[in-house]
């Protein structure tokens, strides 16, 4: 059987959170075994608006060797525990997506939300759900701590991420990057020349007359995907049918007190606003739907939302939600926005870089290029987008507000896939996920009460509780005594930031 030979030539076109994460992964895990060299120009630049996180990034940097107090000091990041929707539902009612888990389980038979949702549907005072999430409290505290490692702990019950500032974090990587041995040239790639037996990408030129040649090449450009549209003719397939949201305008501010470990999305007249407390300014941004409102509209209403003073001028953007038809064709792979977007309402931009960059080093190619690594790379990344856009979607589809915006989203004809899921929530309770969700139980059942979709009825064995000895209210009590308790002895956010990286 035929086998190629080692890629010995990587070559990145586009810097930004995507170009740098790859280099220092590929970097950090070939080592000397490849030339990398990674090509962008200051003049073009980078979306760089996206700040808030999800945990999988810790694990990013973990693989990496990067220490958590080096990374927040160099990104001037601060700690997430979870998103507050504002309005989501009608105007003036929020709810809270925690990470991390709900209560602690008091049953080796039962999750703890199976006996929270057969409470609620049986009228009996559980309270609301927030009550019961570690992350919740400590959110609206201010408050933050590292997760406990004793499971017996409703500290146990925590996990977290990052806001940060997205520029430093490239800057910070490129570092990273270049110690390890990458090339950075400042150019623009004006031709892409393909081997015309195979289509393969032989090389690049430049615009200060250079050619770089390359086994491997990855499209970190962006929208506008140099290579793998530009030269492979991948084509798109257009999502804007599920997320009509189109345009953004983001503007940064001055932060107002110290910074809340948690991010806030807003709904506004014609989509919603981000609020991400860094440590030395607030990121805000609207994502709205260009058929009912205009840039300077959109713009203004942010203006109005600010918390502090703007520090700089406001940066629009265009977008369509969607993704690449391959993400990975011949010896091309797109890792970023030049592979998909879909709006940052949860946070998922740079964990979609994250998974690229890793999946490639779990599927990684010889010179050879085998069409089964790229079809599987393909296949698992299209069900990864897909089931990311089916949890976006269902923050949208049980809103009950006024505007035309979100009637129109209340309306939607969602997927089959989403479908089944709010189908069987509705039906018995249960949350139906084939275990490579990246949102897992918890997420979707924050989102599905919080929009205010409650099942008939609760998994069968919660409603045995009585019978089989468990004094259910009981444990209730106990789990927000003992959340009450843990939050009360976390240092406020603030602090657990000057703890971590020293006062200066």
């Amino acid at each position: 059987m035929k086998s190629g030979k080692q890629i010995r030539r990587i070559v990145i076109v586009g810097g930004g959170s995507a170009g740098w994460m790859s280099a220092a992964a590929l970097s950090n895990a070939l080592g000397n075994s490849a030339n990398i060299t990674l090509i962008e120009s200051e003049a073009i630049g980078t979306v760089g608006v996206g700040e808030a996180t999800i945990p999988p990034i810790r694990k990013f940097n973990q693989r990496l060797g990067i220490s958590e107090a080096d990374f927040v000091r160099a990104t001037q990041g601060s700690f997430k525990l979870g998103i507050e929707f504002a309005g989501w539902t009608k105007e003036g009612e929020s709810y809270f997506h925690p990470f991390g888990h709900y209560g602690a389980d008091f049953d080796a038979h039962v999750p703890f939300h199976h006996y929270w949702l057969s409470d609620h549907i049986h009228g009996r005072s559980a309270g609301p759900l927030d009550d019961y999430s570690i992350c919740y409290a400590a959110s609206k505290s201010g408050r933050f701590a590292h997760p406990n490692r004793d499971p017996r702990q409703v500290q146990s019950r925590l996990d977290y991420a990052y806001h940060f500032d997205a520029t430093r974090y490239a800057a910070f990587l490129r570092t990273y990057a270049e110690a390890r041995g990458v090339t950075r040239l400042e150019a623009r790639v004006t031709d892409v020349a393909l081997d015309p037996e195979n289509g393969h990408i032989l090389n690049v030129s430049l615009d200060n007359n250079q050619s770089i040649e390359g086994d491997l090449f990855l499209d970190c450009t962006g929208f506008i995907g140099v290579l793998i549209e530009g030269a492979m003719k991948t084509g798109y397939e257009d999502w804007s049918r599920w997320l009509p949201c189109n345009r953004a305008v983001a503007i940064p501010s001055e932060s107002k007190g110290e910074p809340l470990p948690y991010t806030r999305s807003t709904c506004r007249e014609a989509g919603w606003q981000w609020r991400i407390p860094l440590q030395h300014r607030t990121g805000n941004g609207y994502v709205y739907c260009d058929r009912f409102s205009t840039a300077e509209k959109a713009e203004q209403v942010l203006r109005d939302n600010l918390d502090g003073a703007p520090l700089a001028d406001a940066k629009h953007l265009r977008f369509l939600t969607g993704r690449r038809n391959k993400f990975w064709k011949k010896n091309c792979v797109a890792v970023g926005l030049s592979a998909g977007f879909m709006e940052p309402l949860e946070s998922t931009s740079l964990h979609l870089i994250q998974f690229a960059i890793m999946r490639l080093l779990t599927l990684f190619p010889d010179t050879e290029m085998s069409p089964l690594l790229a079809e599987e790379y393909n296949r698992l990344t299209v069900a990864e987008y897909e089931r990311i856009r089916d949890f976006l979607v269902l923050h949208y589809i049980a809103n009950e507000r006024d505007e035309p915006f979100w009637k129109e989203m209340a309306a939607l004809e969602v997927s089959e896939s989403l479908q089944f899921k709010i189908d069987h929530f509705r039906e018995n309770g249960v949350i139906s996920l084939d275990g490579r969700e990246l949102f897992g139980k918890p997420s979707w059942l924050a989102v599905l009460i919080g929009q205010g979709v409650f099942p008939k009825r609760a998994p069968g064995l919660s409603g045995r509780a009585a019978e089989r000895g468990i004094p259910v209210s009981t444990r209730f009590a106990q789990v927000k005594d003992a959340i009450t308790v843990a939050t009360d002895t976390m240092p406020t956010h603030a602090e657990a930031i000057r703890n971590l990286i020293g006062n200066n």
